[in-house]
């Protein structure tokens, strides 16, 4: 089977402050991921050739404007030979792959495809301020007990701050394995525009209603533009 190296790549942008860590299960059972990370920037339209689903993943082969690639998404249906968007990625060279028993010579680490194009909304994109938004999703998630709601933490934020907390909410969009762990926005209905970053080493999906217990912080800052007034770190399924 052909791999990605055999052809032109999309333009690409340093991202090193937002380099995974390198470490195994980040997308599939993978390891051996050498060589430099880079980011993808910018709304990519491409056309689906080949779909290659492991449990927790798709691989997929793509073309965009005559260059043919592959990007890695969470596990999704996907219509071969369907047209998607997407934004953001980031590049790995020497990605093992222990379902398929192959190396890929470079694939994209993308959080998602959509047949929509990603300008309709507010998709993970940095504003002037570097505050990164998402699309608001109509949800009206009932907690479960020991939960904390949404409203409750943005409200009271310096309340919050250095605390465990549970929450529960329906997962709107997901970064897989940005500087080593699972960047999650989850939101529950319970205030007008409230989205709560989460980051963590579990896997979940988009539409998954999770419960989180994370650490609440406050004005993290990672760099590249990316800062969080807000945000829950080092959080675990519950």
């Amino acid at each position: 089977m052909l791999v990605a190296g055999c052809y032109p790549k999309p333009k690409l942008y340093e991202g090193d402050a937002l380099q995974p860590s390198g470490s195994a299960g980040s997308t599939g059972s993978s390891s051996g991921m050498s060589g430099t990370d880079q980011t993808l920037s910018n709304e990519h339209t491409v056309i689906v050739e080949e779909v290659l689903d492991t449990d927790k993943y798709s691989y997929l082969f793509v073309s965009e404007n005559g260059d043919k690639f592959w990007i890695a998404i969470p596990r999704k249906e996907i219509v071969i030979g369907g047209t998607y968007h997407y934004q953001g990625g980031l590049l790995k060279r020497n990605f093992e792959s222990k379902e398929y028993n192959r190396v890929f010579e470079t694939i994209y680490l993308v959080s998602d495809v959509d047949p929509q194009s990603v300008n309709s909304d507010l998709s993970s994109v940095p504003n002037a301020a570097g505050h990164v938004t998402t699309k608001q999703v109509p949800v009206n998630i009932v907690p479960v007990e020991g939960s904390v709601r949404l409203s409750d933490i943005f409200s009271n934020r310096t309340k919050y701050q250095g605390k465990v907390v549970k929450v529960t909410g329906k997962c709107v969009k997901v970064n897989p394995m940005i500087m080593g762990r699972n960047w999650v926005h989850i939101q529950d209905g319970s205030g007008n525009g409230l989205d709560l970053t989460v980051t963590t080493a579990e896997h979940v999906h988009v539409d998954d209603v999770v419960s989180f217990e994370g650490l609440i912080a406050l004005n993290k800052d990672f760099g590249a533009g990316y800062k969080y007034d807000i945000i829950m770190e080092q959080a675990t399924l519950k």
